[in-house]
């Protein structure tokens, strides 16, 4: 028999997705609000919500979320592969009956924290369940409207107009969630081996003279192609932002200096030969810094933003390591913000 929908513990649900900003805790919420949906239904469980985020498409790599299976219980048949693959390039629900009894559907969800900002899809949630009603299936579809409506409220909150890349704001946001991690111990994951974090400022050289020579608009279409280089040099881990105007920041993981010292080199170089419409060649300035526990957001700023300065100062179209400039004394060590001195 029928049961009816657990309304009071829907409504709590969608509050509190309201009050996500953090992509995998919004999939978790969501897996909650589908299942308390469907498991009350016929007063049968369904037999697993998971949400695929597409890594590779061409690989078939794929990230799972589920709270109710474990990672090794998640491989893909080809079958799902398959379903996943054509539900994210259409942009449409599929469905893939596995037997007479059993029905799974494949709906695209969206990205959040700017992580889909081509439009293309690169979430997809898969409910597999014995039920066929047209009530379930409008509630799904109600929920899942819902999801992606608030989905992009975050991303319109969060991401820079022009470029799609993540704002000044979102920074703040980000870079003091990361450091609150690496400061209580949570930063290292036991799969892994330990990593550094880094954080870049990019700075088009003579972005004035376009802006001047060219005018303002094929200013724009520069900055927008230097973002999409961005997100087709770097990997989907990494964090993006447009500070404003020509300037840019990017938040890295890396194993060693030495790795994000070839990341950094292959953009500059990317951006060097990359044939700009209109404009022809530009190049761009780096300074960078690793992350250290106990920093803040204004120190790192600070020391990227040294690098960065003696990137301009001494020829542009190269990158600079903080920590390396001052171990050659090429820099002076920034100042603890405790010693700011403070004017009227």
């Amino acid at each position: 028999m029928q049961q009816p929908f657990d309304i009071g513990t829907l409504l709590t649900q969608i509050n509190a997705l309201t009050e996500i900003r953090d992509d995998d805790a919004l999939k978790i919420v969501l897996i909650n609000m589908l299942n308390n949906l469907l498991t009350i239904t016929h007063g049968r469980h369904i037999d697993s919500t998971v949400i695929y985020h597409i890594n590779d498409a061409i690989k078939r790599d794929f990230v799972p979320y589920s709270i109710h299976r474990d990672k090794t219980s998640l491989e893909l048949d080809e079958v799902t592969k398959q379903a996943v693959i054509e539900c994210a390039a259409s942009g449409k629900m599929r469905e893939s009956n596995h037997d007479g009894a059993i029905r799974t559907r494949f709906y695209p969800i969206k990205a959040a924290s700017g992580k889909a900002v081509s439009g293309k899809i690169e979430d997809v949630v898969s409910v597999e369940s014995h039920l066929a009603d047209m009530q379930t299936e409008g509630a799904i579809n109600l929920i899942l409207s819902i999801y992606n409506n608030f989905v992009s409220l975050i991303n319109d909150n969060e991401s820079d107009t022009l470029t799609g890349l993540l704002n000044r704001k979102t920074f703040d946001l980000k870079i003091n969630r990361l450091l609150a991690k690496m400061q209580g111990g949570s930063n290292r994951k036991e799969d892994k081996p330990p990593q550094l974090h880094f954080l870049a400022i990019f700075d088009i050289d003579h972005f004035k003279h376009v802006n001047d020579d060219f005018g303002h608009l094929i200013g724009d279409e520069v900055l927008l192609m230097f973002a999409q280089l961005m997100q087709q040099s770097f990997r989907e881990s990494d964090a993006l932002f447009r500070f404003g105007g020509e300037e840019f920041v990017g938040l890295f993981e890396c194993a060693n200096s030495s790795n994000i010292a070839v990341i950094l080199e292959r953009f500059r170089a990317k951006i060097e030969h990359y044939p700009f419409s209109q404009v022809g060649k530009i190049t761009v300035s780096t300074g960078y810094t690793e992350i250290l526990d106990f920093d803040t957001a204004s120190l790192l700023i600070d020391r990227a933003d040294a690098a960065l300065y003696f990137s301009k100062n001494n020829g542009r179209n190269q990158i600079a390591f903080y920590e390396e400039l001052v171990t050659n004394g090429l820099l002076e060590e920034s100042r603890k913000e405790g010693d700011i001195e403070l004017f009227d």
